[in-house]
């Protein structure tokens, strides 16, 4: 963690102890679950207070909005520069995006798979507000997919009938599908590279103006 060397030491070791709450609490959420996690087993692996804690954060499910923003800050920063929804000028350059991107997103969650699991089975079941969240962070990567077709589209790379909103949802659904095959099998490596192809080849062959020059090529492994 680096902090501007304008904060006090007092600033800046409160900050390293939010940032290793939150971290103690991910740990315990990973190996007990949400629901089974007290602060009494976050603060017991710190080896602080009770009243330290709650300095920091409201409760738990403070915590999990903080997991949850940085995971979403960690997915908006792969989707920047040369992975911008309008940076790909040609069928050739999408492919090529997908495939960066495919990687950055698989990184992200390969890091820590506890993470994924967690955002995927136990946060809608932990109060509406957090339902609605995750419904909402859903409803917007289908959007954002929807972002990169329309750039296709009006640039006359993606076939003409393509009903852009749609279709940016069963993406969505197909990376969620994509992501709970890799919760139940993290070591089938082969699955892992053979659905990454699957995907990437739906997401531009599928959607490819089939009357330019571009062909179809299987993705690299």
């Amino acid at each position: 963690m680096s902090e501007s060397p304008s904060l006090s030491r007092a600033e800046r070791n409160r900050l390293q102890l939010r940032a290793d709450i939150i971290q103690a609490a991910f740990i315990e959420f990973s190996a007990r679950g949400y629901h089974q996690t007290a602060i009494a087993d976050i603060a017991k692996r710190l080896g602080i207070g009770h009243g330290t804690f709650y300095r920091h954060f409201e409760n738990k499910r403070d915590i999990l909005d903080h997991v949850i923003d940085d995971v979403s800050a960690k997915i908006m920063a792969t989707l920047v520069a040369e992975n911008a929804p309008s940076a790909a000028a040609s069928l050739a350059e999408y492919r090529e995006q997908c495939a960066r991107i495919a990687k950055r997103l698989v990184g992200i969650f390969a890091e820590n798979p506890a993470m994924a699991r967690l955002m995927l089975f136990e946060a809608t079941s932990i109060d509406q507000q957090m339902t609605d969240r995750m419904m909402n962070l859903l409803d917007w990567g289908g959007k954002l997919v929807a972002a990169y077709m329309s750039n296709g589209l009006k640039l006359g790379f993606f076939r003409a009938d393509l009903d852009v909103e749609a279709t940016g949802h069963a993406i969505v659904g197909m990376i969620l599908i994509s992501a709970l095959r890799f919760l139940t099998h993290p070591d089938d490596k082969q699955e892992q590279q053979r659905l990454a192809n699957a995907i990437q080849l739906l997401l531009v062959d599928g959607v490819a103006n089939r009357t330019l020059s571009s062909t179809a090529t299987t993705p690299s492994s």
